[in-house]
């Protein structure tokens, strides 16, 4: 009973913790623009984020490495969360904002981040599935988006504040109960964690999942513009996520069965043709409803992008440095290629338009999967044909 009890908090903490970088993310590009932040300035804003996120989620990573915990550095950084989510919410200038959405990143990127390194830990440790556990961060995310949108559509979207505290709150409580997982013994250095990001093999895959990481990125950021852009309200940006992460939480669940056969790098390719597909049609859309449908298409996208990419660093990674590990690689999706999205990306629609900023994302879905094949074909003898998904 033990184990199943240490897995059910997990669970709990991964899905409100998503909450939070769901109201976050796709409510805050609607809060600015409320606020009368221009298309460029909003790209600023969004960058800021992700660029504290390249220095929180190593830094963090790494100290839980260094003395051997998650849950420690996760008190620090929930509360670190709440704190700064009021100090945010008492700014009113583009400058007080840029400086709190940093301040605010630098805490809540490693709330996410860690606790899928966790889960991944601990999925090793219970001998259960990654993606089981992985899914109730998906389900977080979706169900705070669908009423997340409902709330703000019927109170107003300069209240976004208190849904964000609340979740802050109770994700708290739980990462109080939550159980750390044995780490080894071997010591950890920077030197260490310094040879992890000079790895060739891992930098070379990293740098070729940037290009379509910058895609889902600036999806990420500019959805919520584009389905008002198209005449939906907030309510419509939360079903839009919902739909997405719902997909989600599907193939993360269904993981166990279907991620066994074949080497991740396939489905990454796999990922990186329906990306494209994605992103081509969304750009093509000319009412909100559109976007719904598409937004199916996420769990296709993102979740066996995220699973496969996720086993494929934890080969390339010593067992002593697994978070360390895990951090960079969602430093890099998340971080780099959220700055570069954002702010491209604000530069793009502020040129021409949101359609057609869709329009590029598939072309560069297109370059990452060319770089993909690559990629397999110079180091799948060494990364194996096949992973055996149902004991990671």
């Amino acid at each position: 009973m033990v184990p199943k009890r240490s897995v059910f908090k997990l669970m709990a903490y991964l899905f409100f913790a998503y909450s939070i970088m769901t109201i976050v993310m796709s409510y805050m590009p609607v809060y600015f623009r409320y606020q009368g932040m221009t298309a460029k300035e909003l790209g600023i804003l969004l960058a800021v984020g992700p660029l504290a996120s390249i220095f929180a989620q190593p830094f963090w990573g790494f100290m839980s490495d260094k003395f051997k915990t998650i849950k420690r550095i996760l008190i620090i950084v929930v509360a670190g969360t709440f704190v700064a989510t009021i100090g945010l919410f008492q700014m009113n200038n583009l400058v007080g904002y840029t400086i709190m959405m940093f301040v605010l990143f630098l805490f809540l990127a490693p709330v996410t981040a860690l606790g899928d390194s966790l889960s991944q830990k601990t999925a090793l440790q219970h001998k259960v599935s990654f993606g089981r556990i992985r899914m109730w961060g998906s389900l977080g995310f979706a169900t705070a988006s669908l009423l997340a949108g409902y709330y703000l559509t019927f109170v107003g979207i300069q209240y976004i504040m208190f849904p964000i505290l609340v979740m802050a709150i109770i994700t708290f409580i739980f990462v109080l109960s939550i159980d750390d997982v044995k780490a080894t013994n071997k010591p950890v250095t920077i030197l260490n964690a310094v040879k992890i990001g000079a790895n060739p093999r891992l930098f070379t895959f990293l740098l070729i999942i940037t290009f379509i990481s910058i895609t889902h990125r600036t999806n990420d950021t500019y959805l919520g513009i584009f389905v008002t852009e198209l005449g939906g309200k907030e309510s419509l940006i939360g079903w839009a996520w919902f739909i997405g992460v719902v997909s989600e939480a599907i193939v993360f669940f269904a993981a166990a069965f279907w991620f066994r056969k074949f080497n991740p790098l396939t489905f990454l390719m796999i990922s990186a043709v329906l990306y494209s597909v994605r992103w081509f049609l969304m750009g093509a859309a000319t009412i909100p409803e559109t976007l719904l449908i598409l937004q199916a298409l996420h769990g296709l996208t993102f979740g066996i992008f995220y699973i496969a990419a996720f086993q494929i660093v934890s080969k390339l990674v010593p067992e002593e440095l697994q978070a360390t590990g895990h951090v960079l690689f969602i430093t890099t999706f998340f971080g780099i290629s959220g700055i570069i999205g954002a702010f491209v990306g604000g530069l793009v629609i502020q040129s021409t338009s949101v359609a057609q900023l869709y329009s590029y994302l598939g072309y560069l879905s297109v370059i990452g999967f060319f770089g993909l094949m690559i990629y397999k074909l110079l180091t799948e003898n060494r990364l194996g044909e096949t992973v055996e998904y149902s004991k990671t």
